[in-house]
Parts: C-alpha cells; structure tokens; sequence
C-alpha cells in the first residue's frame, strides 16, 4: 500500500473552553451551518458547549483529529439523557435502553465526500461499544435532504430502520428524517447485566 493510500490516524479528546473560537469557525462554515444550524457567536458557542466542558452536560462534545490535526466534532449521548429527543424518536422505532446517538461533522468542506465522515463514524462507533459497555445499539436520525450524511452512516455500517418526521435543525428544512441504527456486534465487549 502506498502512503497516500493509508487509512488515516483518528484520535479524539473532550472538547475545552480554549476550543470555543475553533468550534465559532466551524459552526459559521456554510455547509456546516447548512446543517448545524446553530449560533456560532463566542457567546453562543459558550453557552452551548460551556456545560459540557464544565461537566454539566450529559452527553459528549469531541474534538476529532485526523492525522494530528483538528478536523471534526462528534457529539455523543444516550438518548434516553434527553428526553424530547428519546420521546421524539421513540414515536418513530423502538430506542432500547442504553441505546447512544452521535452527531458529527466535518469542518473543511475540501475533506467531505470522501470517506472521511464514515471513517470517523467507524472509529467512534467501535469506541462506544467499549465506552458505553450497556448500549446494544447506536441510533442516529438525519434530516433526510442531507444525503451526504446518512449515506456516511449506511458506509459504516448502519442500516435504514425507519423515517418519520422530527424537528429539524435548521427550520429550512422539512421534519422527515431518516433513521439509521447499528446494533453491538457479538465481538464487542459484552453488556453489563
């Protein structure tokens, strides 16, 4: 194999406060924001992201580095945590208890669309059945015009288990949704009883 043909190194840490102006940047990149649309002002980025780096949330924030460089940001929570979203997307398939969700993007538009978003999917999902050793399946719900993402999600080995209307993020957009889940393989980690 060629080096340029290498799979890339995917490491992450939790998300900090001196993260903030990084994730600013990102969050106002129009295709980032296309789909996160979210407040992407110091004051903003502090205050969503604060909690989390304050322990206060309870879900994940996380800085993804693909070959040393920041390149990414994975969200990661059980569902249940968040009421609204477990009622929201238990109205469309069943969520079992433990079951994760993630969140992700990707910051540099030049690095989309080619393989990277799954790669990053794989490792975090692989991460999760030994992080989270009572989830029997990760479940994740796409708008269903971003394409891109939920066909990220089938590369890595999700499957398509429904669709059904949900709250969009960016209210340009139609509730439809796509709903993706991956279930713990039998080599992973065994569940806590």
């Amino acid at each position: 194999m060629r080096d340029d043909e290498r799979a890339p190194t995917i490491e992450w840490r939790t998300v900090v406060e001196a993260d903030f102006p990084l994730l600013s940047d990102w969050l106002a990149r129009p295709h980032v924001h296309r789909y996160w649309h979210h407040d992407f002002t110091p004051e903003g980025v502090a205050r969503d992201f604060g909690p989390g780096t304050r322990g206060e949330e309870a879900g994940e924030d996380l800085l993804v580095f693909v070959d040393g460089q920041p390149t990414a940001l994975v969200q990661r929570s059980r569902i249940a945590d968040y009421a609204e979203d477990f009622a929201e997307l238990g109205e469309i398939v069943e969520v079992p208890p433990g079951a994760v969700t993630i969140d992700y993007l990707i910051a540099d538009l030049s690095r989309t669309g080619q393989g990277l978003g799954s790669a990053i999917i794989r490792a975090v999902v692989a991460d999760t059945w030994s992080s989270y050793p009572d989830c029997p399946a990760i479940i994740v719900g796409v708008v269903a015009g971003n394409v891109a993402s939920w066909r990220a999600l089938e590369k890595a080995g999700f499957r398509r288990v429904g669709e059904g209307d949900m709250e969009p993020d960016n209210p340009i957009d139609a509730p439809l949704h796509v709903i993706s889940r991956i279930d713990r393989p039998e080599s992973a980690p065994p569940q806590r009883q």
